[in-house]
């Protein structure tokens, strides 16, 4: 009965001032909204990059030039030279347990064909590559090992490649494109996988790593080495493996002067998880700050109210209503109005998230434990800034409080 009575009088105090609840409610919407955001942002964009991770192969270790030596870091990706197609080939013939391997030049050129022109990543790589980056072919053929050997001037296109040099949709196969000054025939067109960014498959053409070598970089390194292992279970033994031959094939003995390095998917997916994590909780930190100005404001219009109403609480008191009614009386009533800010606000984040991602090209996801947290924060905002002047409330002294004006 009690319970219901401290209901009805939070239901009659807050309608009394309709306007004054509904602002300090609205600084809680767009906090717990601003939240869930934010938020949803942050874990579609490491959905995002898991999955993109995922799709550039199966069981695959990357195997780059360049490593840490003593103090000094060396040259990265593609700009080190300490791998060569010999180190692939001897990495296929000599380690047990790998499915496929696929030694790579990778660079960006400008290329044109017909009077359009793009600028697009490069691959000169072997037939072993469709098999290491789960690439697929929709029309045509991509490289033979005939076309490697003899350093043929041919390239399969990416979709996005296509699109951008002949037109959406287009059967390019039979045309020619210029590369670095060298004329190559369209051999094919890949599958589209999608992607983004400089690393984007679809937006990627494939030449005969021969001749990328002899027309286009100049030299006989590669810039990676991918490992396709026979499994997900041999993926530590095998990268090991591959460590430890190398050292030897490079007359390496110590490891902290190793001329390359190894990454897996495991290890990719981790680094980009823990960046993409910061990244949430800082913009969910930055957003956190509206849910404290919502706080404040919560606790600005109960001290507002406990001094309107002392009159009125010296009465009750005065009349034999005990101090602990009270307090839960004006708790109440901060709770409530977090309590509807947090519902509205809710809804109100996963409006504006499935908007951003309409509209903005963002990926984004809502995830229960977001909502279970941001609808519990600020039920703890609530009890923390509605605390004060609950008790503040309850400890007013029946005579002084009759007798303030």
């Amino acid at each position: 009965m009690i319970a219901i009575d401290i209901l009805q009088e939070t239901f009659w105090s807050l309608s009394a001032n309709k306007v004054r609840s509904g602002l300090t409610i609205l600084g809680i919407v767009i906090g717990i909204a601003s939240v869930i955001t934010m938020v949803s942002i942050g874990q579609g964009a490491q959905s995002s990059i898991a999955s993109s991770i995922q799709s550039i192969g199966s069981n695959l270790i990357i195997v780059s030039p360049g490593a840490q030596r003593g103090n000094n870091v060396s040259a990265g990706r593609g700009s080190s030279q300490t791998l060569t197609v010999a180190d692939a080939d001897a990495i296929k013939t000599e380690i047990q347990g790998i499915k496929a391997v696929a030694p790579e030049v990778s660079r960006r050129y400008q290329m044109t064909a017909k009077g359009t022109n793009t600028n697009t990543q490069v691959v000169g790589t072997v037939p072993d590559y469709l098999t290491v980056r789960n690439v697929a072919v929709d029309s045509g053929t991509f490289i033979t090992d005939n076309q490697v050997k003899t350093s043929s001037k041919v390239v399969v296109l990416g979709p996005t490649a296509r699109d951008d040099l002949f037109g959406v949709g287009t059967n390019p196969i039979g045309q020619t494109i210029r590369i670095k000054n060298v004329d190559f025939e369209i051999i094919g067109v890949t599958l589209a996988k999608g992607g983004s960014g400089f690393s984007n498959p679809d937006d990627s053409v494939y030449v005969p790593l021969t001749s990328a070598q002899h027309f286009l970089s100049g030299d006989t390194f590669v810039s990676s080495i991918s490992i396709a292992a026979s499994d997900s279970n041999t993926i530590a033994s095998v990268q090991q493996e591959v460590s430890d031959f190398l050292m030897k094939r490079h007359n390496i003995f110590d490891p902290q002067l190793v001329d390359f390095s190894l990454m897996n998917q495991a290890d990719i997916i981790a680094t980009a998880s823990s960046v993409t994590g910061t990244f949430t909780i800082l913009l969910a930190s930055i957003a956190g700050i509206s849910l404290l100005v919502g706080g404040i404001g919560i606790m600005n219009m109960m001290l507002t109210t406990v001094t309107e109403r002392t009159r009125e609480i010296g009465l009750r008191k005065s009349v034999g209503i005990r101090k602990e009614y009270i307090l839960w009386q004006f708790l109440s009533e901060a709770v409530a109005l977090t309590f509807f800010g947090g519902i509205t606000g809710v809804l109100l984040g996963w409006i504006a998230s499935l908007l951003v991602s309409r509209f903005a090209g963002l990926s984004t996801v809502v995830a229960p434990s977001s909502v279970m947290l941001a609808f519990g924060v600020s039920a703890g905002v609530g009890i923390i800034f509605g605390f004060y002047p609950a008790r503040r409330a309850a400890n007013l002294i029946p005579m002084e409080a009759l007798r303030y004006e």
